[in-house]
């Protein structure tokens, strides 16, 4: 079915990634409040978002990591719109345990909360790339943690104040305060579990590497350097 074991680690990757970015915007309007802090339910898949980005980084380079990110942002796209679908269809009245105000109330995001998640999606993948191989090259591919954390930090930065701000604060319907509240709140718990998830960039590392074998590890790591370098020259 597959042609390599290579292909095999890219397809499990890629649907990791894709299920957790899908389910993230989907959950995304829903905001709840722990103390005094308020933040987006769809802050918790997104952590493993990034660490599948690295991951993916490391082994498949700039590109795989590019066109992943430009296809799963269509499929958020879909998704949208398969939603939109749904909310026109009407109920079976009497016999449907969902009502269409219920359903809407759920999945009746916006059309910006829909802009403001491929927009912030797609930013803070491209950045993460950016710092990530920014980070390799200056660290000659050691400490992984570094590179690893250090693009999070950014993108997942760019990705909390793009989302919330153009879905909830440009539309008026958080104020400033509200919105700082929320963004910085959202920002440190993504951030705190992402920093407490990095053992698993390892974790993934190794099981890769024993699946792979090191030969063909180094070398598919060797790869992705030299083609991201390469690309990071040209542009």
């Amino acid at each position: 079915m597959f042609k390599s074991k290579r292909e095999l680690v890219y397809i499990i990757l890629a649907g990791i990634f894709i299920t957790n970015a899908i389910v993230a915007e989907l959950i995304g309007s829903k905001l709840i409040q722990i103390g005094p802090f308020i933040m987006s339910i769809g802050i918790i898949p997104w952590p493993i978002v990034f660490i599948t980005t690295d991951i993916i980084n490391e082994h498949f380079g700039k590109t795989g990591v590019k066109k992943l990110s430009l296809i799963t942002a269509s499929l958020i796209g879909y998704a949208f719109i398969i939603l939109l679908f749904a909310i026109k269809i009407p109920a079976a009245v009497g016999i449907s345990t969902v009502t269409d105000e219920q359903f809407y109330a759920v999945f009746g995001q916006s059309l910006w909360i829909i802009v403001g998640s491929i927009v912030a999606f797609l930013t803070s993948q491209f950045t993460d790339v950016f710092i990530f191989w920014l980070l390799r090259d200056k660290t000659g591919g050691k400490m992984i943690w570094l590179r690893s954390t250090g693009s999070t930090v950014v993108s997942q930065l760019i990705d909390t104040f793009v989302v919330l701000g153009i879905a909830f604060w440009l539309p008026g319907k958080m104020t400033t305060d509200v919105f700082l509240n929320a963004a910085l709140t959202g920002y440190t718990f993504k951030l705190i579990i992402a920093i407490a998830l990095t053992p698993l960039i390892y974790l993934g590392h190794n099981l890769i590497g024993n699946y792979l074998g090191g030969e063909e590890t180094h070398s598919i790591v060797k790869h992705a350097a030299e083609q991201s370098l390469h690309h990071k020259v040209e542009d």
